[in-house]
C-alpha cells in the first residue's frame, strides 16, 4: 500500500510544480476535450492540427520582443491564429483552391516562419520550449490564463450547445431555421484558437492539439451520444494527464509527450477493445459466417 501511495500520490502532494502541472493539464482537458469532440464530428481534426501550427509565428514574435513572457506570446498566438484562419478562408472563397489545401499551405508557411523566428534569437532549449511546451514549469500567470480559457469555453458550450450539435449534424438546416448558423461557426473556431493558445503554454504548438483530438477520437469508439462522448473525452483527458505526469516523473521523460502518448495508448485500446472497435465489431460477422 505504501508503495502504491509513493508511486501514485506522493509526487502530487510533495512537489508544488507537479501540483501546478496537474491543475493546468486537468483544466486543459476540461475545456479542450469537448472542443475536440466537435472538431471530430465536423471532420475538422486536421484543421485543428493546422491551427495549432499556425499560432507559432505570433508566439515567436512575442518571444522575440519580450522573451518567455506569457501575455505577449498569448496575444501573438491569437493574432496569428486568426490571420491564418481568415487568410485560408479568403483564398478558398476567392480562388479555385479548396480550403484544406489553402489551410495546409498557410500552416506550413507559418510553422517554418515561427521556427526560423525563434532560432534567430533563442537557443535550442527555447525552441523546444515553444514547440513542445513545459507543463512542469507552469507559473501562476499560465494557470490563470488556462483557467480563464476553461471558464469561457464551458460557458459558451453551455449557451450554444444545441446550436453546436445541430451544426455538426446539418449546418444548412441550422442556417435555414436559425440566425445562429454563421455566428456559432465563428464562435466554435474562436474556441479552437483560444484552447490551442492555452494548450500552447503547457504542451507547445506541436502537441497542444493532441490533448484536444486524441481523447475525443477515443471516446467516439465507446458511445454515439454527443454529451456522453464529451464526458468520456474529458475523463480520458484527465486519466492521460495523470498517467503522463506520473510517467514523466518516475521515468524522467518529457512531460508533454508523455501525456500525449498516454492519450495515444487509450486510443489504441479503444480501436481494438471498445464495443465499436476492431475486436467486437467483427465478432458478429465471424459468427454469422461460421453459422
Amino acid at each position: 500500500m505504501t508503495m502504491l501511495y509513493d508511486a501514485l500520490i506522493l509526487p502530487f502532494t510533495e512537489f508544488a510544480f507537479m501540483q501546478r502541472a496537474l491543475g493546468g493539464a486537468l483544466m486543459l482537458s476540461l475545456s479542450a476535450c469537448p472542443v475536440g469532440v466537435f472538431l471530430m464530428l465536423r471532420r475538422m481534426s486536421l484543421t485543428g492540427d493546422a491551427m495549432a501550427h499556425a499560432i507559432l509565428p505570433g508566439a515567436a514574435a512575442g518571444f522575440l520582443m519580450y522573451g518567455l513572457e506569457i501575455v505577449p506570446m498569448t496575444i501573438g498566438g491569437l493574432i496569428a491564429g486568426i490571420v491564418v484562419a481568415l487568410g485560408a478562408g479568403a483564398v478558398a472563397r476567392l480562388t479555385v483552391q479548396k480550403e484544406d489545401a489553402s489551410l495546409a499551405a498557410f500552416y506550413l508557411i507559418s510553422l517554418s516562419l515561427g521556427v526560423l523566428m525563434v532560432s534567430l534569437r533563442g537557443s535550442s532549449i527555447d525552441l523546444m520550449h515553444v514547440l513542445f511546451g513545459t507543463v512542469l514549469a507552469l507559473n501562476n500567470d499560465a494557470l490563470s490564463l488556462i483557467a480563464l480559457v476553461c471558464a469561457v469555453t464551458l460557458v459558451l458550450l453551455v449557451l450554444f450547445w444545441r446550436a453546436l450539435v445541430a451544426e455538426c449534424m446539418d449546418p444548412l438546416f441550422l442556417r435555414s431555421v436559425s440566425r445562429l448558423g454563421s455566428p456559432v461557426h465563428f464562435i466554435f473556431l474562436g474556441l479552437v484558437v483560444i484552447n490551442l493558445v492555452a494548450g500552447f503554454q503547457a504542451l507547445g504548438t506541436l502537441l497542444s492539439v493532441g490533448l484536444m483530438v486524441l481523447p475525443a477520437a477515443s471516446a467516439r469508439f465507446w458511445s454515439q451520444h454527443v454529451s456522453m462522448i464529451c464526458l468520456l473525452a474529458i475523463a480520458i483527458g484527465f486519466a492521460s494527464s495523470i498517467a503522463g505526469l506520473l510517467l514523466s516523473y518516475h521515468a524522467s521523460l518529457p512531460s508533454g509527450p508523455a501525456i500525449i502518448l498516454s492519450a495515444g495508448a487509450v486510443y489504441f485500446v479503444s480501436v481494438i477493445a471498445s464495443p465499436r472497435g476492431l475486436l467486437f465489431s467483427r465478432l458478429p460477422r465471424s459468427a454469422h459466417r461460421t453459422a
